[in-house]
């Protein structure tokens, strides 16, 4: 029997569980030095208005959060938007500046969809001293927008069975 890419391909940790955005929510942090990188992904809801997608990059010196920094990586990142995904949808792809953060457009309607945002972090573009990241979401305003964040790790350095994958963490 073949192993399933759960294990071989990836390994998924939380970012954040699902949350109101009327707070800071602040990211779990994940452990860089098992993989080649990380794809997030923040699955937002439906908002009255005024929510609209923002993130916050940092990269950390221990597990504990140690000293954090912005990590200024981010130039692309993809959306997938609708009132209700139902898989329909295609991606949308936005280019900028690289920054530790992405501040959507009211334009882009983030905040009265659903969402499904997706940007990529290379192990190798930490700085030296770092191998820990979080992503945070600021206080987005009205608060009634939902927002999960989940990482997946990928191009893991050991493929295992997933119930012999070490905590994402450490």
């Amino acid at each position: 029997m073949a192993q399933q890419a759960l294990g071989r391909l990836f390994d998924i940790g939380l970012g954040a569980p699902p949350a109101a955005t009327n707070g800071v929510v602040t990211g779990k942090r994940i452990h860089l030095k098992q993989c080649g990188g990380v794809t997030v992904v923040l699955v937002g809801g439906v908002a009255t208005g005024g929510d609209d997608l923002q993130v916050d990059l940092q990269q950390h010196t221990a597990a504990s959060g140690g000293t954090p920094a912005d990590l200024d990586v981010i130039t692309k990142y993809w959306i997938k938007s609708a009132v209700a995904l139902d898989n329909s949808e295609t991606w949308t792809e936005y280019s900028q500046a690289a920054a530790s953060e992405i501040a959507v457009a009211a334009s882009e309607t983030t905040d009265v969809e659903q969402n499904i945002l997706v940007f990529e972090v290379e192990a190798t573009s930490l700085s030296d001293g770092y191998e820990w990241i979080s992503v945070n979401v600021p206080d987005l305003g009205a608060g009634d927008k939902t927002l999960t964040v989940l990482y997946f790790a990928r191009d893991l350095a050991a493929q295992r069975a997933p119930a012999n994958l070490p905590a994402l963490l450490t």
